[in-house]
């Protein structure tokens, strides 16, 4: 994984105080500069050590796959910028150093002051910690690099964490990222420069990253690639801070770059020079302060910009800031993470482990279910769902039935006026045989009625399909609440549920249609309101026959109870026994047609009635046919958890886990860091 993209043969950094620019964020006090050559430590770890224990131990949980951002120092630049010279002066470790790109995965280096002579240093990746000679860090951190980016120059997401344990190095924690190259090398894909800037986005982007922006003092800081990507999720540099390396290359005219400030640094510069060749740390550090003394270009810089130890105190600090202004958005979002899975985890369906088990829940299911129909489909009680009125059945039904009723009495062939006797003379013509003149055939009253009932026909049956699509969402809904907590059974239930009703729909819209044949067959009642509505009628007929017959008529017609009707298709007719008998059968038919659609909209309305009493009262036992099976093992089957819902609550409980250990972490920290002010 590892770090270092060049081969800096000295070079030096450059860092300018930014406490005015976060005035609104809780300080710590800094500690008190000591000369170069001292070891580069923090005086206050025993203040900030705790706040970087615990983020260092959320990042470890992984706590940042929970959607939980965490205060990160990330450090960026482009290819050969001197990133790894500074990380190693840092850390007081060497680490990998090439021409190319040796930073292929995000290396975490975690910095820990500790006491005892022997360092200790570690990686850990893949799940295992391996300790490391410090002599072999090199090596080693090019073998994770390899099993984590497999070999070759791919970048990879996963990241590697260096630990260094070690005395006189700074409390701090960094993310090194891939160095930016725009253009690829042998063995390197095509779209590397896609890769890294992906890799690092993601990494600076949140509000909680701080930048560390790696610069050379060889170039123009406006040309760096790494500004430009910083200043895109951070225009202003409220949380940038950058590091001018390789000072010794280009002295002058530095005292001007860094502070113009031309690219909006707003946590300062720090210029620093890296050891060169064989030097140690310490002799870099006093050749380091020697420079900044006695170069004509770089001593009139600030002594508060200059020196690994002062950037060293200033990432101390500026993270020890950010970490304590952040830490209490973090408590809130781990709790509210925490709360969040353990709801969903209760609501999700509950496991059954045994057929006793299954068997007592679908019985259970059966009869709560059963219950809540009779009183939304039977009853109109909707205690259950008081406001939510696609529920209430019996109301939503009534609804349906005077839709029908309505459509059935405003539709084509309820139209009394329309064409006025020209179909009955057609028929009447069809109709003629050798018999007596005044007598009205019985075929021609059939032939209406049977033509009429077809072109309707459609009606009840839409009307039936569409109460039974309702009665089936009502039903599966129903199923669908009640079963919630046991998924097997939820979807097994449904399915049973779905296919019931659809059984008593195709039943119901074949009862409809016998109804409309039997209607059809002939015609039929013994209601006396059809004498006497034809018998009313009928006396209407000598005025409308002298009316048709005028020598000078109006072309209309007025007809008691039936308004104005035009007539004038009626004089070619001189037949007048024949108008007499079209205005009979007219007449017949409409006093029969007036008694079908009541009889028609009470035949739907009693077979619906029956429909769902027989549905929410005796039928349901077939769902638990259904689910039982022809073997009788379909119980079986739903103690068995699929998959995929087996898979989300073993993640929900791994998620509960670790949020509740971060959370004990992170109140731990705060309880410990409870006396101190920042």
């Amino acid at each position: 994984m590892c770090a270092h993209d060049e081969a800096d043969s000295g070079s030096t950094g450059v860092i300018n105080d930014a406490e005015d620019s976060r005035s609104a964020t809780p300080t710590v006090e800094p500690p008190r500069v000591v000369a170069a050559q001292a070891p580069i430590i923090s005086s206050y770890n025993d203040k900030i050590r705790p706040l970087l224990d615990v983020i260092d131990r959320l990042r470890l949980l992984m706590v940042m796959k929970e959607g939980i951002q965490l205060p990160t120092i990330v450090v960026v630049g482009d290819q050969s910028s001197g990133k790894s010279s500074v990380l190693e002066s840092l850390a007081g470790v060497n680490l990998p150093r090439s021409q190319g790109i040796c930073t292929r995965v995000p290396l975490i280096i975690r910095l820990q002051n500790h006491a005892s002579p022997r360092p200790e240093v570690c990686l850990e990746y893949n799940e295992k910690i391996v300790p490391v000679e410090e002599s072999q860090l090199e090596t080693a951190i090019i073998i994770a690099t390899d099993e984590v980016a497999g070999h070759g120059k791919n970048i990879s997401y996963t990241p590697i964490t260096l630990v260094v344990k070690k005395d006189g190095v700074p409390d701090l924690t960094m993310v090194d990222l891939p160095g930016i190259t725009r253009v690829p090398v042998h063995g390197q894909p095509e779209n590397i420069y896609e890769q890294i800037r992906d890799i690092i986005m993601q990494y600076i982007t949140p509000k909680e990253s701080i930048i560390l922006n790696v610069l050379s003092a060889t170039v123009d800081f406006s040309t760096c690639e790494s500004i430009r990507m910083s200043q895109q999720v951070d225009k202003n540099g409220e949380r940038t801070l950058a590091v001018v390396t390789k000072a010794d290359r280009a002295p002058e005219g530095l005292l001007d770059k860094v502070t113009a400030d031309a690219v909006n640094i707003g946590l300062g510069y720090v210029c620093v020079r890296n050891r060169v060749g064989d030097e140690s740390q310490e002799e870099a550090r006093k050749e380091e302060a020697r420079l900044f003394e006695t170069n004509t270009h770089l001593s009139s810089i600030d002594k508060s910009m200059v020196g690994v130890p002062v950037l060293a105190q200033k990432l101390v600090q500026i993270q020890a800031n950010i970490i304590a202004k952040c830490l209490p958005e973090i408590v809130k979002n781990i709790s509210a993470k925490l709360n969040a899975n353990v709801l969903e985890l209760e609501k999700m369906p509950k496991a059954l482990n045994s057929i006793t088990e299954a068997t007592q829940a679908l019985m259970r299911i059966i009869g709560a279910a059963k219950e809540s129909l009779k009183k939304l489909l039977w009853r109109g009680e909707f205690d259950e769902y008081p406001d939510d009125n696609t529920k209430h059945g019996t109301a939503r039904l009534v609804e349906m039935l005077n839709k029908f009723s309505a459509d059935l009495h405003n539709c084509e062939e309820s139209n009394l006026t329309k064409d006025f006797l020209s179909e009955e003379i057609k028929i009447l013509f069809d109709s003629k045989r050798i018999d007596l003149p005044n007598f009205l055939p019985h075929k021609a009253f059939l032939c209406v009625l049977q033509s009429k009932v077809e072109r309707i026909s459609h009606l009840p049956i839409q009307f039936a399909e569409n109460a039974w699509d309702y009665i089936d969402d009502v039903v599966v809904s129903v199923f669908t609440s009640h079963s919630e907590m046991y998924y097997p059974l939820k979807v097994s239930t449904k399915r049973a549920a779905h296919k019931l009703v659809q059984k008593m729909r195709e039943q119901s819209i074949n009862r409809v249609k016998e109804i409309i044949e039997m209607e059809k067959l002939t015609g039929y009642t013994s209601n006396p309101d059809y004498m006497t509505e034809w018998t009313k009628l009928m006396s209407l007929q000598d005025s409308f026959i002298v009316q048709v017959n005028m020598c000078k008529p109006p072309s209309r017609a007025v007809l008691n109870g039936m308004g104005e009707i035009e007539i004038e298709h009626l004089r070619q007719h001189t037949n007048v026994l024949l108008l007499q008998q079209a205005f009979d059968l007219k007449m017949r038919m409409c006093a029969y047609w007036k008694l079908f659609k009541v009889r028609l909209v009470d035949s739907m309305a009693l077979h619906l009635q029956y429909s769902v009493h027989n549905l929410v009262n005796n039928d349901m036992e077939e769902i638990v046919k259904e689910l039982m099976g022809a073997d009788g093992h379909g119980i079986e089957k739903m103690t068995v958890e699929s998959r995929i819902m087996a898979a989300k609550r073993e993640k929900l409980k791994r998620s509960i886990e670790l949020l509740k250990e971060s959370k004990d972490s992170v109140a731990n920290t705060m309880d410990r860091i409870a006396g101190y002010e920042y």
